[in-house]
């Protein structure tokens, strides 16, 4: 019997949080932090080692390992690239912000049929949705090329990419990017 590949985790948090007005990573709800929900659903959707990307105000106790991007104040693609260098394999890449997401959400994306061969898996709703994604490690030139070229979105590299798009619930990518975002402040799930 085959045992899969090693897919990693990383939970980008180097945003600038403009429209909150604070580091999203450290906004609580329901009890802990959005950068500890996100860090455990990748846990819990079989990732592992789980890093933070991104640096910035995070607790010491958080219980995973901060990892500075190479590219601060880049955009996303640079996260991704750090991510995967940082890795050394696969790894499923989430934003902070996504404190409805869930194991089993990251699960289906991180082990989609084709995942071993595409550069890239892609959570989709009713559109593209790259804050969750798994990204190959073979995909690394690649991104590193496109991000040298001045390239920062992550559509616009999935567009360069073989890319597997994988349909997820909606709720579970609930994204918080300004207060109103948050409602009561608690998450749905």
């Amino acid at each position: 019997m085959n045992a899969s590949p090693p897919v990693a985790g990383a939970v980008l948090i180097g945003g600038a949080s403009r429209r909150m007005g604070r580091p999203k990573a450290l906004i609580d709800v329901d009890g802990s932090s959005m950068v500890e929900r996100v860090a455990a659903a990748l846990s819990a959707g079989g990732c592992a080692p789980v890093r933070l990307v991104g640096g910035g105000a995070v607790p010491d106790d958080v219980g995973y390992l901060v990892v500075d991007d190479r590219w601060p104040g880049e955009g996303p693609l640079g996260g991704v690239i750090t991510a995967l260098m940082e890795a050394g394999s696969d790894v499923v890449v989430a934003a902070c912000d996504l404190p409805d997401l869930d194991g089993a959400t990251v699960r289906s994306v991180r082990d989609a049929p084709g995942a071993d061969e595409a550069e890239a898996v892609v959570a989709t709703t009713d559109r593209l949705e790259p804050a969750l994604a798994r990204w190959n490690h073979r995909a690394l030139d690649q991104l590193t090329t496109i991000f040298t070229n001045g390239e920062r979105a992550l559509h616009a590299a999935l567009g360069c990419l073989d890319v597997v798009e994988v349909s997820v619930d909606p709720l579970a990518l609930r994204n918080v990017n300004s207060p109103g975002d948050l409602g009561d402040g608690a998450g749905t799930r």
